[in-house]
Order: C-alpha cells, then sequence, then structure tokens
C-alpha cells in the first residue's frame, strides 16, 4: 500500500510538471502568432505587448526547473520516468529560447516601423516561413503530450523546409537591398527577424526528438532520416 501510494504521489509530480510544460508552450504558441500579427499587420502596441510578456515564460521556465529538480532528488527516478524527466527539462529550455526569438521578432518588428520603410520591405515573402514555424511548434507539443513518434519524425523532415524559405528569403532581400541601398538599415532588421523565425523552427525540431528519446529512449539529434526511422521502428 505504501509503494502504491508512493507511486501515486510521484506520478502526481510527473503530470503537474508535464502541465506546466504544455502551460509554457501554450504561453509561447501565443506569443509567436501574436508577434506575426504585429509584422504584417504592422502593429507596434501588439510587438509591445509581446515583450512585456517574456517574463512570463521566463518565470515558467525557473518554477519548472525547480520541479524537476526537486523531484528527481527526492524520488530517484530510473528508466522512462527518468527520460520524461530529462526530456522535460530540455523542453523547457527550448521553449525558453524560442520565447527569446519570439521576443526578438517582436523587437525587430517595432524597429522596422520605427524606420519608416515598414510597407516597402519585403515582409510578405516571409508568411510561409512564419506560417511553418507557428505550424511546427504547435505539432511539436502536441507530439510531446501524445508520445508521438510518428508526428514527431514529421516535424523533424519538415524543420528543412523552414531553412529553405530562409535561404530562399535572404537572396530576395539581397536583390531588394542592391536595388534600393538606401533600405539596408532596416532591411538587416528583417533579416535578423527571418533568422529569428527560422530558430523557432529548429527549437520544434528539438522539441520532437526528445518526444522519441522518452517514447524510445533512442537519441536521434545527430541521426540522418534512415536512421532516425530504424530507431522508432
Amino acid at each position: 500500500m505504501g509503494d502504491k501510494h508512493i507511486s501515486s504521489q510521484f506520478d502526481n509530480e510527473l503530470n503537474s510538471i508535464s502541465t506546466k510544460v504544455m502551460e509554457m508552450g501554450g504561453l509561447v504558441e501565443a506569443q509567436l502568432r501574436n508577434a506575426f500579427h504585429a509584422l504584417f499587420e504592422l502593429h507596434a502596441e501588439v510587438a509591445d505587448q509581446v515583450i512585456e510578456r517574456e517574463a512570463g515564460v521566463n518565470s515558467l521556465e525557473v518554477e519548472i526547473d525547480h520541479d524537476i529538480s526537486s523531484t528527481i532528488g527526492r524520488r530517484q527516478p530510473t528508466a522512462r520516468d527518468l527520460r520524461m524527466l530529462l526530456a522535460m527539462a530540455k523542453i523547457t529550455a527550448n521553449l525558453e529560447r524560442a520565447g527569446d526569438e519570439v521576443t526578438k521578432i517582436a523587437r525587430m518588428v517595432k524597429l522596422i516601423i520605427e524606420s519608416g520603410s515598414a510597407r516597402s520591405l519585403p515582409t510578405s515573402e516571409l508568411r510561409m516561413a512564419s506560417n511553418l514555424a507557428s505550424d511546427l511548434l504547435r505539432r511539436a507539443l502536441d507530439a510531446f503530450a501524445r508520445l508521438d513518434t510518428d508526428t514527431a519524425l514529421v516535424i523533424i523532415k519538415a524543420d528543412d523546409q523552414i531553412d529553405q524559405e530562409y535561404d530562399g528569403f535572404l537572396r530576395k532581400l539581397i536583390t531588394y537591398i542592391m536595388e534600393d541601398p538606401r533600405a539596408i538599415s532596416p532591411s538587416l532588421n528583417l533579416l535578423f527577424l527571418a533568422k529569428a523565425i527560422e530558430r523557432v523552427g529548429d527549437h520544434a525540431k528539438n522539441i520532437a526528438e526528445s518526444t522519441i528519446y522518452v517514447a524510445k529512449g533512442a537519441d536521434v539529434r545527430h541521426l540522418g532520416t534512415s536512421d532516425m526511422e530504424s530507431a522508432i521502428r
């Protein structure tokens, strides 16, 4: 009976931490949507709100890290339970970094608006990459919640699409700058913004890799596609 009671308490702690991780993920998702709204609607007030709310993401990171350290110290988990806690620590770190990138997007949006040349910049060229980043982050969190390794693998493969979008945008932006050298400064802000979008995709990929680690006990971070597929079968 005592062992069952302890096991039940441990399960409750794991569920509590998992809930906080998903709450943090939901907050970063919402921040990302708002940052893209600020970008495409040139809405400085929304960008300000994104920047102000970064503290909420950081606060959750600290709280989750404390809970994970405390649980490992008291429960000394093994096997899959330990993998779950370690994975949640990695996912929390990736969400915090994704949140940093989202805040960077909002700051770049403000600088672009303040430059006065926002409407002449090729911001619309980033819609595909922004949609991909939002979709990958959402699906990565959903895959983790369900420990869905098939979806996790799809997300890892799809990250290449954002990389391709970034490379294509970079070429277009260089052409734009060559046509109008006066736009160099705001264009550089847009370039930093595009890189931040690409990095959000990287963090979604990392979350997907952590999902596979929990479900299959396999570290697929540096594996090729065929080896990843073998690891989850």
